[in-house]
C-alpha cells in the first residue's frame, strides 16, 4: 500500500473514528469515572468515593438482583419465542403461496413502529380492548388483570415484545432459507429424507449463520428492553416488571443518583458483554458451511 493510499485510508476513516469516540468511547470512560463518585448530576463537582457504589450495589441493594433476574427471565423467554416462532413462520412464508409477500409485510409492520407507540397501543388493548371483547365473547382470560397482576404482567410484556420484534427475525430467517442451495435439498429428497428429516438434518444446520445473528440480536434486544415496559407498566405492579435499563434510568435521571446509576450501568454492561460472547461462541461452533 502506497503512501497516498495510506493517507486516503486515514483521511476517510478518521471522521468515523472521531464520531464513534465522541458518542461511545468517551461517554463510557466518563461514566466509568462517575461510577466511582457520589454525584447528583446538578452540583459542579462530584465527590470521589472509590468502590463504595459497587459495595452498595452488591451487598446493600437486593433490588438490583431482582431486576437482573427479571431481565434474565424476560430475555430467555423473548429469545425462545422470537426465534422459534420466526423460524416456523419463515419456513411457511418461503413456500410458493399467493399471499406470501402480503403476509411478510403484515408481520414486518409492527417492527417499523415506535416501541413507545406499540406499548401504549397494547396498554389500551389490555385495559379496555380486552374488557370489551369479554363482554362480547365471555372468554374468561380476557377478563384477567393482565397489567395489574405481577405474574400476568410479565407474560404481557413478553408477548408485546415478541409481537413487535417478530417480523425482523422472520426476514432474517427467510433470507437464510432462500440462501440454501436447491441441489442440496433435491439430493436429500432423492436419498429418501422426509419433510421433517430434511428440515432438522439439512435446513437447520445450514441455517447456522442466520440462527447466530438472530440469537445475538434477540439476546441484545431482550437485555436492553426499556420502551415497552415504560409504556405498558412503568415497572409495575409493585416493581414486578423492572428491567435493568429502566432501573438504571430511574436511578440516574429520576433519583438523581448518577454515581450509583453509572455503577449499575457498568455492571450491566459487563454482564451483557459476557453473555453475548458466550452465545456467539456456542452458535458459531454449531454453524455448518455449504
Amino acid at each position: 500500500m502506497g503512501n497516498k493510499s495510506k493517507k486516503e485510508l486515514i483521511l476517510f476513516t478518521l471522521p468515523a473514528l472521531i464520531m464513534v469516540s465522541i458518542t461511545i468511547y468517551l461517554p463510557f470512560v466518563i461514566s466509568s469515572y462517575y461510577s466511582l463518585t457520589e454525584w447528583n448530576g446538578i452540583s459542579k463537582s462530584a465527590k470521589f468515593i472509590g468502590l463504595q457504589n459497587f459495595k452498595t450495589l452488591f451487598f446493600n441493594n437486593s433490588q438490583f438482583l431482582n431486576v437482573l433476574i427479571f431481565t434474565g427471565k424476560y430475555t430467555f423467554l423473548f429469545m425462545l419465542l422470537s426465534n422459534v416462532m420466526a423460524l416456523i413462520l419463515a419456513t411457511f412464508l418461503v413456500q410458493k403461496i399467493k399471499t406470501a409477500n402480503i403476509l411478510r409485510g403484515v408481520f414486518f409492520v409492527p417492527y417499523i413502529m415506535s416501541m413507545i407507540i406499540v406499548g401504549f397501543i397494547w396498554k389500551f388493548i389490555f385495559s379496555q380492548g380486552f374488557a370489551r371483547l369479554f363482554e362480547i365473547t365471555g372468554w374468561g382470560f380476557l377478563n384477567l388483570s393482565w397489567l395489574g397482576n405481577a405474574h400476568l404482567a410479565f407474560y404481557a410484556v413478553v408477548f408485546v415484545g415478541v409481537w413487535q420484534q417478530l417480523g425482523f427475525y422472520i426476514v432474517l430467517y427467510i433470507a437464510g432459507l432462500q440462501a440454501i442451495p436447491e441441489d442440496v435439498m433435491e439430493a436429500a429428497t432423492v436419498d429418501g429424507a422426509g419433510a421433517l428429516s430434511r428440515f432438522f438434518r439439512v435446513k437447520l444446520p445450514l441455517l447456522g449463520p442466520s440462527i447466530t445473528i438472530c440469537l445475538f440480536m434477540s439476546l441484545t434486544n431482550g437485555l436492553k428492553v426499556f420502551d415497552i415496559i415504560l409504556a405498558l407498566t412503568q415497572g409495575g405492579p409493585g416493581g414486578a416488571t423492572y428491567s435493568a435499563t429502566l432501573d438504571i434510568y430511574r436511578e440516574a435521571f429520576q433519583y438523581n443518583n448518577y454515581g450509583l446509576g453509572s455503577a449499575k450501568a457498568l455492571v450491566f454492561f459487563l454482564i451483557v458483554l459476557i453473555m453475548t460472547q458466550i452465545v456467539l461462541t456456542i452458535s458459531r461452533r454449531n454453524e455448518v458451511e455449504v
